[in-house]
């Protein structure tokens, strides 16, 4: 078995040596090969990489076309038979790839695994997660409710931020910062590769649902741990445009999952409500200490998949 480690960089050039030095260091139970995609980065030479790395693969992408497209580029160039999408912001402290990648040799059915996540001042991260509905709405907003359920069966019902992500369990779907599954599971998918519909942000989501449709079970595994650095923009404008394109994105899978119907509808009028709302909160903070964002919250009826 050999892993192919998938890398994107775009003007991270500390960050992804940073990633590349880990894996190469950290990694000694499994046959592996890295594969750096450059997106058009304008901060350096991505020569710099194979010459501090001379191991390493480096395709040169001459635009950036967005996270899906990235890996797809370096997927094409692997040998391996497992894929490994794997954040540039991220660091092994451990041999996090052969250990995850070592439970595929014992579990045909798993579509897409991922481990255990933490910041680097060691506070969790929610690496594994539920499809949101309408159930998962209303207990997330009454969730004096879930009180009632011993701990672990309220985790495996909601995962997220209900999970303490110390236990292996099934999950809908996983980070896309450490993005594991079998390459011949492409061929499965349409074009035989990954969607490629959103630039950024909902990759992951959408992949697994589409990984799951093919009859595939998505695992999270607690039992060797990354580091995802994750650092979010300091801008309030930033965050919320972020925040838009996430609901966004949520609304787009949630259509193609559920239909147009009253179900979809209700959950967009939930959710959107849940979120333009949380979203007003911060704008109208930042509004009072002195910081104008311009932003509108978005119609959650009136979703395209043009992105």
């Amino acid at each position: 078995m050999k892993v192919s480690v998938i890398i994107i960089n775009y003007n991270t050039f500390a960050l992804t040596c940073s990633c590349i030095d880990s894996v190469l260091v950290h990694t000694k139970g499994v046959d592996y090969e890295v594969i750096l995609v450059d997106n058009a980065s304008s901060e350096c030479a991505p020569a710099l990489f194979t010459q501090k790395f001379p191991s390493i693969q480096c395709i040169v992408n001459p635009e950036n076309n967005g996270f899906a497209k990235g890996n797809n580029l370096g997927i094409s160039l692997a040998t391996g038979d497992i894929i490994l999408l794997l954040n540039s912001d991220t660091y092994l402290t451990e041999d996090s790839i052969s250990i995850t990648a070592n439970k595929f040799i014992s579990d045909k059915q798993i579509g897409v695994a991922c481990c255990r996540m933490v910041y680097p001042d060691g506070g969790l991260q929610y690496a594994a997660r539920r499809f949101r509905s309408i159930s998962w709405e209303m207990l997330d907003l009454f969730r004096f409710i879930l009180k009632v359920l011993p701990y672990k069966k309220r985790a495996q019902l909601m995962l997220g931020k209900y999970f303490k992500n110390d236990f292996n369990t099934n999950c809908d779907w996983v980070s896309g910062a450490f993005f594991m599954f079998r390459k011949e599971l492409l061929q499965q998918l349409p074009g035989h590769k990954l969607d490629e519909r959103f630039f950024m942000y909902g990759e992951d989501h959408l992949w697994c649902w589409q990984i799951q449709q093919l009859g595939y079970s998505n695992k999270f595994f607690s039992d060797t741990t990354i580091v995802h650095i994750n650092n979010g923009s300091t801008s309030i404008e930033k965050q919320l445009k972020l925040r838009q394109t996430m609901l966004a994105h949520e609304l787009l899978i949630m259509k193609e999952r559920k239909g147009e119907g009253i179900s979809y509808r209700l959950f967009a009028l939930i959710y959107g409500a849940k979120e333009n709302g949380r979203n007003a909160i911060k704008y109208f903070w930042m509004k009072m200490t002195g910081k104008m964002v311009n932003y509108f919250p978005i119609n959650p009826f009136n979703a395209s998949m043009r992105y």
